[in-house]
């Protein structure tokens, strides 16, 4: 009896579930930094067996996308990737576009700013400018990434987002209040998409790390969907209540003004 309806499915589930944890090794290798990291942490950040992690390094390997340091055994990216980075520059280098942006929000506010770009559920933050006071939140730095609506970048992208989307996202993620915490609840997070789009930026009372407050403001592209983030973050007492307006002017006006030069640099 012919079986193959009944197999293909569940062929094309394992082959998915095998580009997941492919992709999900591949990003905590890049995160690593030039030290790189072992098999064992690799395995144990990714939720895998050791040589379920290894089989999947070894292939990884194979194709040049990470590499194995020959002195230490830790895994590093490899020359493949480097060149794809290349490839892909041309189209999503923002960083070069928006670092001036991005340094003139950090003078003018003299707060650590930000810009995050968002990737599917995420955000990841992709540069840091430091302000000039000398406190400062450690919260977030490059790499570092956030789901949406936890971190006020990712609130920012999320409450500008279509009702539909924003909907499909809570579907996805139902434990989210399990993972960072009652002050995430779906219920609290709407709550505060409302009062996103009613003020324009957004804005994390100290719920990721107490005392540490932080404002996003969501940057779109030419389609009009909100891609990327500024934000800012600090001490609490560097955002007061009175404060707090005359820094989202700042960062609204630095978001527009990425966001018109982002339409320049597609449309030349």
């Amino acid at each position: 009896m012919d079986t193959s309806p009944r197999s293909a499915p569940a062929s094309a589930a394992t082959g998915t579930q095998a580009v997941a944890r492919a992709a999900a090794l591949l990003k905590t290798v890049g995160l690593a930094g030039d030290g790189g990291t072992r098999t064992s942490d690799l395995a144990r950040r990714a939720g895998l067996t050791r040589p379920t992690t290894h089989r999947l390094l070894v292939a990884l390997r194979e194709e040049g996308l990470i590499d194995q340091d020959e002195a230490t055994g830790a895994w590093v990216p490899g020359p493949e990737l480097y060149l794809m980075g290349i490839a892909a520059a041309a189209r999503y280098d923002i960083v070069d576009l928006s670092r001036d942006i991005v340094r003139s929000l950090a003078v003018r506010t003299e707060e650590s700013a930000f810009l995050s770009v968002r990737r599917g559920d995420e955000t990841v933050c992709v540069l840091r400018e430091d302000g000039s006071f000398p406190i400062r939140s450690f919260v977030l730095s490059e790499g570092v990434r956030f789901p949406l609506g936890v971190a006020s970048a990712g609130l920012a992208i999320l409450s500008f987002l279509p009702p539909h989307d924003v909907d499909a996202y809570f579907a996805r993620h139902p434990d989210i209040a399990t993972a960072w915490g009652a002050a995430h609840s779906e219920a609290r997070i709407r709550a505060r998409i409302g009062d996103t789009t009613a003020r324009g930026f957004a804005l994390n009372a100290g719920l990721v790390v107490e005392g540490s407050y932080g404002l996003g403001a969501a940057v779109f592209d030419g389609a009009g969907e909100p891609q990327w983030a500024l934000s800012l973050t600090g001490v609490h007492f560097r955002f007061s209540p009175d404060r707090i307006p005359e820094l989202g002017r700042t960062l609204l006006a630095h978001a527009h003004q990425l966001t018109q030069r982002l339409a320049s640099a597609r449309r030349g």
